[in-house]
């Protein structure tokens, strides 16, 4: 029971980085909207700045995974990083529906 924990903890340490590296850009991207914006800051953005960040967290530890664990060489590893950008703008598209959906603005 100990080693299987102590085999898991590196993979973990390794999927961190491509976390925050996922969530930063739109949260990025959301904050300087927000602040840029001429309106008050509202509760309901909230649930935005949550969600879509945590679907950038998803895609990014994807596009690791997909990247640099499962395919690490070759065309494959092409295929595999092109197939993963592109499913990280889907979980951010999917994502950002959701938080609009809950928050009432997503028509």
């Amino acid at each position: 029971m100990n080693t299987s924990s102590n085999s898991f903890r590196p993979l973990v340490k390794q999927l961190v980085l491509p976390a925050i590296l996922g969530a930063s850009i739109p949260l990025t991207l959301l904050t300087f909207i927000i602040l840029t914006k001429e309106d008050a800051f509202e509760t309901w953005m909230f649930f935005p700045l949550l969600i879509i960040p945590s679907g950038g967290a998803a895609g990014g530890i994807f596009f690791y995974l997909m990247g640099f664990q499962w395919f690490p060489t070759g065309k494959q590893k092409l295929i595999a990083i092109i197939f993963s950008t592109l499913m990280y703008f889907v979980v951010l598209w999917l994502s950002s529906v959701m938080a609009f959906a809950l928050t009432g603005h997503w028509d």
